[in-house]
């Protein structure tokens, strides 16, 4: 059963948090850490960005709550999970094998020649005085990250970037994607999760969020969850195909 915004509001406040649980994870949960996980939850949803919790917070609030370490969520949730054969090793697309290799100047080249072509389909509904007010001044920071962005000035893209971000009055997963791997030629690993992941949230059937994932995992040293979301970017990548066959 689904439960809606306002019905989820209403548990959280009346702290029957345990109803907000997913069935298959009862037993693995204290009370007390299921309501810190919803919790948890509650602050990442927040409108404002600025009130969000950052990905380095969230990994600190989250340690001391993950009691079993050896047992992988897809054990916990009872689905099936075997090792990649050769032929899903060898099926990885271009930007797909320059992350799992962390390639970052071939991602760069990558990102560069798509340019925004997955932003297609993006719903950005904006009010006249949004237009009139606000729009250029977006529009100029996202123009001046991009030539920072084509010109590897990777300091300048990530500050033209996060104005453009801040601003709120548009979203684009190419920013996203974009930011994250300036986060990884600053050798910021977690930021640039916390984009990639940002990138996911805006288009959730993107590969391309999937792979930078995987890059920043890897630049983590979280090499077995990089793997997985390899397959996972792998696999939306398949049914995209398959979907324009």
């Amino acid at each position: 059963m689904l439960i809606i915004v306002v019905q989820a509001l209403d548990l959280i406040r009346g702290k029957n948090f345990m109803m907000l649980m997913d069935s298959a994870l009862e037993g693995h949960f204290s009370n007390d850490d299921g309501a810190d996980l919803v919790r948890l939850a509650s602050r990442c949803l927040q409108y404002e960005a600025r009130e969000r919790p950052n990905v380095k917070s969230l990994v600190t609030s989250l340690a001391p709550l993950q009691k079993e370490t050896d047992v992988p969520s897809y054990v916990l949730l009872g689905i099936p999970h075997g090792a990649a054969s050769p032929k899903e090793a060898n099926s990885l697309t271009p930007l797909g094998d320059a992350c799992s290799r962390l390639d970052l100047t071939a991602i760069h080249e990558i990102l560069e020649k798509v340019g925004y072509k997955d932003d297609e389909g993006i719903a950005n509904e904006l009010s006249f005085q949004v237009w009139t007010d606000q729009l250029q001044e977006t529009l100029n920071a996202k123009k001046q990250g991009d030539a920072a962005f084509k010109g590897k000035d990777f300091v300048t893209t990530i500050e033209c970037y996060t104005q453009f971000i801040e601003d709120g009055t548009m979203v684009s997963p190419t920013v996203f994607a974009r930011r994250c791997l300036c986060y990884l030629m600053s050798n910021k690993p977690q930021e640039a999760l916390g984009d990639a992941m940002q990138a996911q949230v805006v288009s959730p059937e993107w590969p391309t969020a999937f792979y930078l994932q995987a890059a920043a995992l890897f630049s983590l040293g979280m090499d077995k969850d990089a793997c997985e979301t390899l397959k996972d970017g792998t696999s939306l990548e398949a049914k995209k195909q398959n979907n324009r066959n």
